[in-house]
């Protein structure tokens, strides 16, 4: 009869659990690598509501760059206006958002481009939008969940531009009618000469 020996089972009881946890180590990596863009700004120190609902395609390097695509182009209201292009694009840094691209705002009867987004650190409950020629700050509340977005056009098209031209169309509906028909007379004077 064989005496069970347990150093035989040694190299074996090695080899398996040598195994388990490379399985599980990399089941841990796998699935913290699946992460939602709303996850992933709050690991950044950002609201989940600087990006609309929806999102289901999204990409970050190491570098922070990130890119994240819609299903179509979006408004979402808060205080103001926004507007997602279908792609938006910037890097993502602790507590901001830099060289945006996709995003707009509404001032007025006018839509700037959204270059940047940041919250303090410590928080002070504000959040601020450089739009270029205006910084404009909210409160860090309004966007605390992912905001519903209505579809629209993207942003070239719903200036006009989507053909390389500028339309009298484009004028905004809260312009008098003699400003549209100054701006009508001053592109026919354009087209004579």
């Amino acid at each position: 009869m064989a005496v069970f020996s347990p150093i035989r089972f040694l190299p074996l009881f090695l080899l398996l659990s040598i195994c388990f946890s490379f399985f599980f180590t990399f089941a841990a990596a796998s699935s913290s690598a699946k992460l939602s863009i709303y996850e992933v700004l709050r690991a950044h120190g950002l609201p989940m509501g600087l990006l609309p609902k929806g999102v289901k395609e999204f990409d970050i390097d190491n570098e922070g760059r990130f890119w994240v695509h819609l299903d179509q182009a979006c408004n979402a209201k808060f205080e103001s206006q926004l507007h997602f292009d279908q792609n938006v694009t910037g890097t993502l840094s602790y507590g901001q958002m830099g060289a945006l691209s996709g995003i707009t705002a509404q001032e007025l009867f006018l839509w700037f481009p959204v270059k940047g987004i940041r919250v303090d650190i410590p928080s002070s409950g504000l959040i601020y939008f450089d739009v270029g020629v205006v910084r404009k700050q909210f409160s860090l509340s309004l966007f605390e969940t992912p905001p519903d977005c209505l579809a629209a056009p993207s942003s070239a098209e719903a200036n006009g531009f989507s053909d390389g031209s500028i339309k009298s169309e484009s004028v905004s509906e809260g312009q008098s009618e003699k400003l549209r028909y100054q701006t009508d007379q001053e592109n026919f004077g354009r087209d004579v000469l």
